[in-house]
C-alpha cells in the first residue's frame, strides 16, 4: 500500500514536473516569437532606411555630378587648359565655369590645371578675379588628390577631402578634363561636408546610424566625422578608417565584404546582416550606387531603435502564461483522479508480467476505458504465456536448422572460392606475358584487369618468321562466363592462326569467326546467350618495317607523341563495325601503317572506354583516352603504364568497375 502511494507521488509531481516545463518552454517560446518579430521587423526597417536614404543621396549627388562631368566636356574650358595664357580663351572658359557655378548646388567650381599645376576657385563669398587660388605641388601631401586622379583612368571620382589653402572641407566632384587621351587637368564642384552630413547622414532615429562608404570600404560620410577616410576617393589609403576597421571579428568582415558585393551585383537591393560595430551587435544593411560608386549602409541597434513596442506582447505573454497555467493545474488533477491511478495499478501487473509471472493479481472491473484496458491486458497475459512458451520450442529448432545451414553454406563458399581462384591461375597462364617480356622487354605494358576474379579479355602474342601478331581479345560476358568463353577464343584465334597465316590480320579474324560459329554450332539459328568476340590484331613484319592492323569493333591507335604533352598527334585504324560471332557475318579488311622508331602503338578493350566515373558517372570515352594518350605518348612505356592506371582510378572514383579492362602498348625501336 506504502509502495502505491509513492508510485502514485512521484507519478503526481512528474506529471507537475511536466507541467512545469510545459509553462516554461511556452514562455521561452512567447519571447522567441517575439525577438523573432522584432528581428524581421528590424531587417524591413533596415532594408526600407537603407534604400530610402540611397535615393535621397542619389538623386542631388548625381546632379551634381552630372553638372561635373558636363563642365569637363566644355569646348571653352578645353581649349583654355591647352593655352593657359590666352586673355581670350581664358575669359571664355571662366565666363563659361560661372554660367555652372550659378547651378551647382554649393555656387562653386573649380579648375586645375595638368599643365601648369595652377588651381583656380569660385564660391559667393571668392569669386574668381582670374587669378590661381595657388600651384599644386608634387611634393605637398595635401595635394596628392590631384596626382593620384590624373594617374587613374577613371572619369571621375567623389573625394572627402579638407583643403587647407581654402580652409573648406568638402565632398569633391573630381572630374577628369581630356582631349582625347591628352589629360588637360580636373574640374569639378563639391558639396559643404557639415551640410552633407547633415542632410543625407544625421538622423533622430535612436540607435541607427547611416554612413557611406566606397567600393573598398573606405568610409565617405559618417555622423562622426572621425571616422572618415578623408581623400580615399583620390586613391590614398584609407590608413584603417574604413567599414572593416569598424568590425570587431573577423566573421563580421567577411559578411560584409560579401554584402558590399551582393549590392554592387545587383543595385537597389539590400541584404541585411548581423555585426559588431561600436562594441554591440546590431543590423546592417548596404545599398549600391553605381552611379557614384558609393555604398549606402545602415546600422541599427535593435536594443535601442524603436522597431517595436515590446510592452503589449510582455502583458499578452504573461496572460498566455497565467491561462495555461489554470488549464495545465485542471488537467493534473484529473489525470491523477481518473487514469494515473488505475494505471499504476497495471504497471505493477506489467511488472510482474514481465518477470514471468504470469498469475497476475489485476485491478477490479470498471465500466470505462480503464476496465477495458485491464481486461485486455488480462487476455494479452494469456496469450504471452502460452506464446512464450512456443516460441521458446521454434527457436530451440531454428537455431539447429540455421547452424547446420551455415556449416553448408561455409564449405560451398569455400569450394567456389578455391575453383575460381585455380580457374584464374589456369586463365593467366594462357596469357603471354614471358613471351612479351622477353620479345619486347621495356617496350611493351600490358594493363589487364578483370572485373572479377576471372573475366572475358586475353591478348595474344606469337613469334613468327620476320616478324609477330600481336592481338587483344574481349569475350561476351565476364566473370566464370567470360573465361569459359576465353578459353574457346583462344583455341579459335590459334587455330586461325595456323590455317591462315600470322601475316593476315584479316584472314585471321574472318576463319576465327568460322571456328567460334562451328564451335557454339550457332549457324542461321536464335542464340539465347551473347557468344561474341571483339578483336584486335597487329602483325608487325622487321623487315618492311610495317605493321598490319584488322579489327572487330576494336581499333588501334598510334603516336609519336610532340614537344609538349598537348601537341602530340594521335592517329587511330578503326575496326570492322561487327563482332566475331555476331547474327550477320562482319567485313574485315587490313590496314597498314609504317613502323617508325619512336611510334607507340595501343590497343585496348571496350572496358577502359566504357568505364563509369566522373561526377555524372559518365563513360571514359575515346575523347578523353585519345587526350591520355597524347600526353603521355612520349615517355618511357613502363611510366605509360602506372601513368593510364592512375589516370582511370582518379576518374573512376568510388564507381564500380564495369567491365573487364585490357591495354595491350608496344613500341619496336
Amino acid at each position: 500500500m506504502t509502495g502505491a502511494l509513492g508510485l502514485r507521488g512521484k507519478s503526481v509531481l512528474a506529471l507537475f514536473g511536466t507541467c512545469m516545463l510545459v509553462l516554461l518552454l511556452a514562455g521561452v517560446a512567447g519571447w522567441q516569437a517575439v525577438e523573432s518579430i522584432r528581428s524581421h521587423l528590424g531587417a524591413a526597417f533596415t532594408r526600407n532606411f537603407t534604400l530610402l536614404n540611397r535615393e535621397r543621396i542619389l538623386a542631388p549627388v548625381a546632379r551634381e555630378l552630372a553638372l561635373s562631368l558636363r563642365l569637363a566636356r566644355s569646348q571653352s574650358i578645353q581649349q583654355w587648359l591647352k593655352d593657359e595664357n590666352d586673355p581670350q580663351k581664358k575669359a571664355m572658359a571662366l565666363q563659361e565655369a560661372e554660367s555652372f557655378r550659378n547651378d551647382f548646388d554649393d555656387k562653386s567650381f573649380f579648375l586645375a590645371s595638368a599643365l601648369s599645376y595652377h588651381y583656380y576657385f569660385s564660391d559667393t563669398k571668392t569669386p574668381t578675379n582670374g587669378e590661381p587660388r595657388y600651384s599644386i605641388k608634387p611634393d605637398d601631401p595635401h595635394d596628392i588628390w590631384f596626382f593620384n586622379s590624373l594617374k587613374s583612368d577613371a572619369p571621375f571620382n567623389i573625394n572627402v577631402d579638407p583643403d587647407p589653402k581654402l580652409g573648406l572641407t568638402k565632398v569633391w566632384f573630381n572630374v577628369l578634363v581630356r582631349d582625347g587621351e591628352r589629360k588637360l587637368g580636373l574640374c569639378g564642384t563639391g558639396l559643404d561636408l557639415s551640410d552633407f552630413l547633415r542632410d543625407f547622414i544625421a538622423t533622430s532615429e535612436r540607435g541607427v546610424t547611416p554612413m557611406i562608404v566606397d567600393v573598398n570600404g573606405a568610409i565617405q560620410a559618417h555622423p562622426d566625422n572621425r571616422h572618415i577616410a578623408f581623400n580615399s576617393g583620390a586613391g590614398v589609403d584609407a590608413r584603417g578608417k574604413s567599414l572593416f576597421g569598424l568590425l570587431e571579428h573577423k566573421g563580421d568582415a567577411a559578411r560584409a565584404r560579401a554584402a558590399l558585393d551582393s549590392a554592387a551585383r545587383h543595385p537597389g537591393t539590400t541584404e541585411p546582416f548581423f555585426a559588431t560595430l561600436h562594441g554591440k551587435k546590431q543590423l546592417l544593411a548596404a545599398s549600391y550606387i553605381p552611379e557614384l560608386k558609393w555604398h549606402v549602409l545602415t546600422a541599427v541597434d535593435l536594443d535601442a531603435a524603436e522597431v517595436i513596442d515590446t510592452s503589449l506582447p510582455t502583458w499578452i505573454a504573461l496572460a498566455v502564461f497565467l491561462l495555461v497555467g489554470m488549464v495545465m493545474a485542471g488537467f493534473v488533477y484529473a489525470m491523477n483522479r481518473l487514469v494515473l491511478a488505475p494505471l499504476l495499478k497495471l504497471k505493477q501487473s506489467a511488472r510482474e508480467m514481465a518477470a514471468g509471472n504470469y498469475a497476475l493479481a489485476l485491478p477490479p472491473a470498471r465500466n470505462d476505458e480503464i476496465g477495458e484496458l485491464t481486461a485486455a491486458f488480462a487476455a494479452m497475459a494469456g496469450k504471452v504465456r502460452r506464446h512464450t512458451e512456443e516460441l521458446e520450442d521454434t527457436v530451440r529448432e531454428r537455431t539447429r536448422e540455421l547452424v547446420q545451414a551455415n556449416r553448408d553454406m561455409s564449405v560451398a563458399h569455400k569450394k567456389i572460392s578455391d575453383s575460381i581462384s585455380y580457374a584464374s591461375l589456369i586463365q593467366r597462364a594462357i596469357l603471354p606475358d614471358r613471351e612479351l617480356a622477353a620479345a619486347l622487354g621495356d617496350n611493351h605494358f600490358v594493363l589487364w584487369r578483370p572485373r572479377d576474379v576471372v573475366g572475358g579479355d586475353f591478348y595474344v602474342y606469337r613469334e613468327v618468321e620476320g616478324g609477330c601478331l600481336i592481338g587483344v581479345v574481349d569475350c561476351a560476358g565476364h566473370g566464370v562466363p567470360g573465361a569459359f568463353m576465353t578459353m574457346l577464343a583462344r583455341a579459335a584465334v590459334d587455330k586461325a592462326v595456323d590455317e591462315a597465316g600470322a601475316h593476315d590480320p584479316a584472314a585471321i579474324l574472318t576463319r576465327t569467326d568460322e571456328v567460334v560459329r562451328s564451335m557454339l554450332n550457332a549457324r542461321g539459328g536464335q542464340r539465347d546467350i551473347a557468344t561474341i568476340m571483339d578483336a584486335g590484331l597487329v602483325h608487325v613484319d622487321f623487315a618492311s618495317r610495317r605493321a598490319t592492323f584488322a579489327g572487330a569493333k576494336i581499333s588501334l591507335y598510334w603516336s609519336e607523341g610532340g614537344e609538349s604533352d598537348e601537341s602530340g598527334e594521335v592517329n587511330c585504324a578503326k575496326g570492322g563495325r561487327r563482332s566475331l560471332g555476331d547474327r550477320q557475318r562482319g567485313d574485315y579488311a587490313n590496314q597498314t601503317v609504317d613502323l617508325l622508331p619512336a611510334r607507340t602503338f595501343y590497343l585496348t578493350t571496350d572496358g577502359f572506354l566504357d568505364q563509369a566515373g566522373g561526377d555524372k558517372g559518365f563513360g571514359f570515352g575515346n575523347a578523353r583516352f585519345i587526350d591520355m594518350l597524347r600526353r603521355h605518348a612520349r615517355r618511357p612505356l613502363a611510366e605509360q603504364g602506372e601513368a593510364f592506371a592512375s589516370t582511370l582510378a582518379a576518374y573512376q572514383g568510388d564507381h564500380a568497375q564495369r567491365d573487364d579492362i585490357t591495354v595491350v602498348c608496344f613500341r619496336f625501336n
